[in-house]
């Protein structure tokens, strides 16, 4: 199984993650405003997910050592964590502070549009190994 299927197959559970802990965040909890529900429940995903990609998805390309795999959860939080935290703000004020779409919808929409940059990300920059081959198909 390529890291292109496996990569997606994460990301369904951090996005069920997500989701989960958005809906805690704005329905069950404390009431939080959407945005930082949002920003919160990115992160969460992101760590979950990195943990995953670290032992699954590119398990081919194993770190050596406790800190090269410090240093990718660092450049995997700083990359694919900001493009999903800054990316799912931006969509989810637009998509439901300016348009009024329902929280699950919009955050449907704002996932599914960051989920290809971070691939790129995390296989050519936050997992990358010298000499390893881009996989999106066998």
């Amino acid at each position: 199984m390529n890291h292109f299927i496996r990569f997606n197959i994460v990301g369904v559970f951090g996005f069920a993650l997500q989701s989960g802990a958005l809906f805690v965040l704005t329905h069950i909890a404390p009431p939080v405003g959407y945005l930082l529900a949002t920003a919160a429940a990115v992160e969460l995903a992101v760590l979950n997910n990195f943990v995953w990609h670290q032992r699954w998805t590119w398990k081919d390309r194993p770190s050596t050592t406790k800190g090269e795999t410090l240093r990718r959860l660092v450049t995997f939080n700083v990359t694919n964590g900001a493009v999903s935290i800054t990316g799912n703000l931006v969509f989810m004020s637009i998509l439901v502070g300016r348009l009024g779409l329902p929280i699950t919808g919009a955050n449907v929409a704002s996932v599914a549009a960051c989920s290809i940059c971070n691939f790129f990300l995390a296989d050519r920059i936050a997992f990358y190994v010298k000499g390893s081959r881009l996989q999106i198909a066998k």
